[in-house]
């Protein structure tokens, strides 16, 4: 099964520098199977099994998601001394996620569109709050575990750059810009 993971925060600041060459080798020890990296701001595809041999004979577990987001956050903190949440996509939600863009064909550029990816889907709560607070030029769709972000005037003054999910909202997420969302898919 070929796999995604999003890593949250690194290499934007002094304090979450991680080389992409090292966080690589990370995955091959921990036995992930063609490990590629895109660009330096942790996204990283691989290979790995669905079943996980167990303790006993004859018998197997499913691997999910969380063992291994689990897995890959303790790995990270181990080796780099750094506490970066991982949020893990099987590669076939990348393409669902690009066929399903709410925004698709209402934006000039790349640029203008985001997709957040989520930990656990957004609380109904929690979309009313985002979609009430959005102003004009901003829009936000929640499908499953992600947002989609059409900020036609950029990101910087966006309630995404001024931390509104982050401050009020405080749901764990990454954010991934479109043309990085279309790369990932490929990987």
């Amino acid at each position: 099964m070929r796999y995604i993971a999003l890593l949250r925060g690194i290499n934007v600041g002094g304090n979450t520098m991680i080389k992409m060459a090292e966080l690589k080798a990370s995955f091959d020890e921990l036995g992930f199977a063609n490990v590629a990296t895109y660009i330096n701001s942790g996204n990283i595809a691989f290979d790995h099994e669905m079943q996980k041999p167990a303790r006993s004979k004859g018998t197997s577990s499913i691997v999910t998601e969380s063992h291994i987001v689990a897995m890959l956050e303790s790995a990270i903190e181990k080796r780099f001394g750094k506490q970066i949440p991982v949020m893990v996509r099987e590669q076939a939600d990348i393409a669902r996620i690009l066929v399903n863009n709410p925004f698709d064909g209402q934006f000039e550029s790349h640029k203008e569109m985001h997709v957040l990816f989520l930990k656990e889907e957004m609380p109904k709560d929690k979309e009313e709050q985002l979609l009430a607070a959005a102003p004009d030029g901003e829009r936000f769709a929640a499908i499953g575990r992600e947002i989609y972000c059409h900020l036609k005037l950029g990101v910087a003054d966006s309630l995404l750059g001024k931390g509104f999910i982050d401050k009020k909202l405080k749901v764990p997420f990454t954010a991934r810009n479109w043309r990085t969302v279309e790369k990932l898919a490929l990987m």
